[in-house]
């Protein structure tokens, strides 16, 4: 391999991540090993490239490992792009150990994956992004767009349902950020795509973060922008018929008191306030955001009989360097959804955004990188996670899973270790976009630890 700074970058990180995260490759090895593909399975993902969106057709041979990104900013973050890396690394890791064995590795085994690395992938291991496209356009005050967001009313949409008309560069969030939340080439090239860009602000964001992936591909040495990406639970929901996965899911949960016991038990709650929506319906004027809506379910005896939903003007989050910057979503209304309408669920008639547990079922993974659970994520949400996969095991919660070709074993989770999480160099932050970073070799000496949960 013809010795290059960016070479060397991938050289820095693999040995380092091979030192860490040898614990979470020999799982991931001894779990490939022990997969059994399903050849009646098929997936439709997709990648992005010069803009334009590309289908990729995935089957069940695959042992697929997921990681993500957030439509709730459009310039790729330095926390990204350590998940889009980490997961490159592991997939190339574990389609090379699985093949020639788990051993010490040597020169030759480095020399190979660094080859490998700069290629798209072969073998049963599969990196791909899972992008929830339910979260809220500026759910954590970083997104340059986000006085547009607010003055066109999307604040408190689903990402999936926001249009780009009307949408602008916030100079005052640029002038403020500048540096440490966004850089002045992302900003131009944020402003250039917003100017020209019709119609689906994901779309615009997958565009970006693609294009910010081939600058990180040719920095590092790494082929990154070959990740295909997946989106939950909307576009799901949209492309499915009544009968879809998702939807089937959706009644599944809904049907009796029982049913809603159970799901509340998967999310360490009690069913007696009755206040958490299993999915959040959205309103006529398109509001969907989970963290406005406030709920209350009623029964009739053992049949749920309707919904109450309120949406409210609530605040999301801060970023990480201005505390009291806080983002928010402007919403305001109330409607009730009668019960048959979820029982008998369809997307078209109701559209909804189940909560994550729920739809992560549907997801083709055998394996699942989080960002810094214990610190950056919530131990929570890992817990309903593996706990509705546990319940299904043992009880009929979600009944005729089978005919959908879906397993309830829970994936093999790994975690980058919040200890190790890359951070801006000077304000350490995890937000920083990754323009922010005048020195790549300061990111790749961070290292790369991977944690088995």
């Amino acid at each position: 391999m013809k010795h290059t700074v960016a070479s060397s970058l991938a050289r820095t990180l693999l040995v380092d991540f091979l030192e860490k995260s040898w614990p979470a490759i020999e799982k991931l090895v001894r779990h490939v090993s022990q997969f059994n593909p399903n050849s009646k399975s098929s997936y439709s993902l997709y990648v992005f490239r010069n803009g334009k969106k590309h289908i990729v057709n995935l089957n069940g041979k695959h042992y697929f490992l997921r990681s993500s990104v957030e439509y709730s900013n459009p310039q790729l973050t330095v926390e990204e792009a350590q998940g889009i890396i980490a997961a490159r690394l592991l997939e190339t890791c574990g389609n090379h150990f699985h093949h020639y064995g788990l051993k010490k590795p040597g020169s030759s085994d480095v020399n190979q994956m660094l080859e490998a690395l700069q290629n798209p992938s072969e073998g049963p291991v599969k990196a791909f992004l899972l992008n929830t496209d339910d979260a809220e356009p500026d759910r954590y005050s970083m997104n340059p767009l986000k006085e547009s967001i607010v003055a066109t009313g999307q604040s408190a949409f689903p990402s999936a349902n926001v249009k780009t008309e009307g949408l602008k560069l916030d100079e005052n969030f640029v002038t403020k950020y500048l540096g440490t939340l966004i850089s002045q080439k992302e900003a131009e090239l944020i402003g250039h795509y917003v100017e020209n860009w019709k119609g689906s602000y994901v779309d615009m964001v997958d565009a970006l973060k693609y294009e910010q992936m081939d600058k990180l591909s040719e920095t590092f040495s790494l082929n990154l922008n070959s990740l295909p990406a997946k989106r939950m639970p909307i576009e799901t929901l949209r492309e499915e018929d009544a009968n879809g996965l998702l939807h089937h899911i959706i009644k599944e949960v809904h049907r009796n008191h029982s049913a809603f016991t159970e799901a509340y038990r998967c999310m360490g709650r009690s069913i007696r306030k009755r206040t958490t929506l299993l999915t959040v319906p959205h309103s006529a004027k398109g509001y969907g955001s989970k963290r406005a809506a406030r709920g209350k379910i009623y029964f009739e005896n053992q049949k749920l009989a309707s919904i109450k939903v309120t949406y409210k003007t609530t605040l999301l989050y801060p970023n990480a360097i201005d505390p009291n910057d806080t983002s928010i979503a402007k919403a305001e209304g109330q409607f009730t959804v009668e019960g048959q309408k979820l029982t008998s669920y369809s997307f078209k008639q109701t559209p909804s955004s189940p909560q994550f547990f729920l739809y992560s079922l549907a997801s083709p993974e055998n394996a699942a990188l989080w960002h810094g659970i214990g610190a950056y994520a919530a131990k929570q949400l890992l817990k309903s996670y593996t706990s509705i996969r546990t319940t299904c095991q043992n009880k009929p919660l979600i009944r005729n899973l089978e005919n959908y070709n879906v397993t309830t074993k829970t994936p093999l989770q790994l975690n980058l270790d919040p200890q190790n999480m890359w951070v801006h160099p000077k304000h350490r932050n995890i937000d920083a976009s990754i323009g922010c970073i005048e020195n790549p070799e300061d990111l790749a000496k961070m290292g790369m630890k991977i944690q088995v949960i």
